[in-house]
């Protein structure tokens, strides 16, 4: 394999030197095993999934970085120290964050905690293993795909196709075309518009100090209610995160970033956009409300307009992007935001994973942070369990918001 990364995928991967955007999925498995134990079974497996045996290669600043060749090592299995609880665990597994990972040395890592006690779902000690991935490698549908794949499934992970740039005149040609047709369709009233950027809550800011990662654990069906499981998410998320910003300052009106998943034939390996959805607490009918906000949400991104707009970035010159990529800084505050907090919702598939022949349990992820967000939310169902799980910054009270969070959930 020696293929130039995809546009946005390169955008991600410069990017991450300002903005640490690592993946960490976390799996519960019933029982102890030890790193030892499993790691020739992880190294076969890996060494047989295309996308879990590359690293990045960026000699030029001309050209797109490209997808190498690199060899599975041993040294990309971390065992970590045995008997921890589960706070202890998810306190570990926070701090793993500084140590982002090097996509020109390895794209991937794999952690073990054996024997954690009082993981949620578990009759006694468990296994937790995390799998690290680096952002511009895959986007949190196809992260799931890969840490399945390493940690059992049957299912390989289908290639991708490579993306054709096209001419970059072209593109954006089409798509200015394609935008004012947009602007048409909103003014006819056939497309809802966006929902407009807010102002800067508490929860946009990071703080300095370590951050904290708790999960709690639902039942699927009871969590989706009449609609799915990300709306009934984000109506939990909502009613509790309005209580504990009321107390602050009154303030109630809340969106939500979303990732949601684009439509249409995979292309590159971040294979979604973000979107704002209003949360509408203290609403009788806000799973109502939310769901309708997605639904708009995904006719925007379904129209001509998004598809050309991905044509153009992916016409652009690497010089040209990664000029304009260095130019970001991360320490411009805007004055408004598309949203207050992070709620990224993924189905990780059935609970047919196994690790030395233990069980899953369940599953869990917490999206990065960054200075213009301090308070992020995982959405993870494996099986019949969801784990919703928060990553707050320094100065965030999030004791305080679990319990709020927990009152609104359907625990299991």
């Amino acid at each position: 394999m020696n293929i130039p990364l995809a546009a946005v995928d390169a955008q991600t991967y410069w990017l991450s030197a300002k903005l640490p955007s690592d993946q960490f999925l976390l799996y519960v498995f019933d029982g102890v095993v030890g790193l030892d134990e499993v790691r020739a079974g992880l190294i076969e497996r890996a060494r047989a999934c295309p996308d879990l045996t590359v690293r990045i290669g960026d000699d030029s600043r001309r050209r797109y970085p490209r997808w190498v060749p690199a060899p599975v090592r041993g040294a990309q299995f971390h065992g970590h120290e045995a008997g921890l609880t589960w706070t202890g665990c998810l306190d570990a597994v926070a701090a793993l964050a500084a140590d982002q990972l090097d996509a020109r040395d390895t794209a991937w890592r794999l952690h073990l905690f054996p024997a954690v006690t009082g993981a949620p779902t578990a009759r006694g000690p468990a296994t937790v293993a995390v799998v690290q991935i680096v952002h511009a490698l895959a986007d949190g549908t196809r992260t799931a795909e890969l840490a399945g794949w390493l940690l059992g499934r049957p299912t390989p992970v289908l290639p991708i196709a490579a993306a054709k740039p096209g001419s970059l005149l072209r593109a954006g040609i089409a798509a200015g075309r394609a935008h004012r047709e947009l602007d048409r369709d909103i003014a006819a009233g056939s497309i809802e518009p966006a929902p407009p950027p807010r102002p800067p809550l508490p929860t946009n800011s990071c703080g300095a100090g370590p951050p904290r990662i708790r999960t709690l654990i639902c039942d699927r069906a009871a969590l989706a209610g009449r609609h799915t499981v990300t709306v009934g998410a984000l109506a939990a998320i909502g009613t509790a995160l309005a209580e504990q910003l009321g107390e602050q300052l009154g303030e109630t009106d809340l969106v939500a970033e979303v990732p949601l998943r684009k439509s249409g034939a995979r292309l590159a390996r971040n294979h979604f956009r973000n979107v704002g959805i209003a949360l509408h607490p203290g609403e009788p009918q806000r799973a109502d409300r939310i769901a309708a906000e997605l639904a708009a949400a995904r006719r925007r991104a379904d129209h001509p307009a998004a598809g050309a707009e991905d044509r153009a970035l992916a016409a652009v010159p690497a010089a040209l992007l990664r000029w304009g990529t260095g130019r970001f800084d991360p320490a411009v505050r805007p004055p408004a935001v598309t949203g207050h907090t992070v709620v990224s919702s993924i189905n990780r598939g059935p609970a047919d994973l196994r690790l030395g022949g233990l069980p899953v349990l369940a599953s869990a992820g917490y999206p990065a942070l960054s200075p213009m967000m301090g308070l992020t939310h995982g959405v993870h169902g494996l099986g019949e369990v969801v784990a919703v799980s928060v990553h707050a910054g320094t100065g965030f009270e999030l004791d305080a918001y679990l319990s709020r969070l927990a009152l609104a959930l359907p625990l299991a």
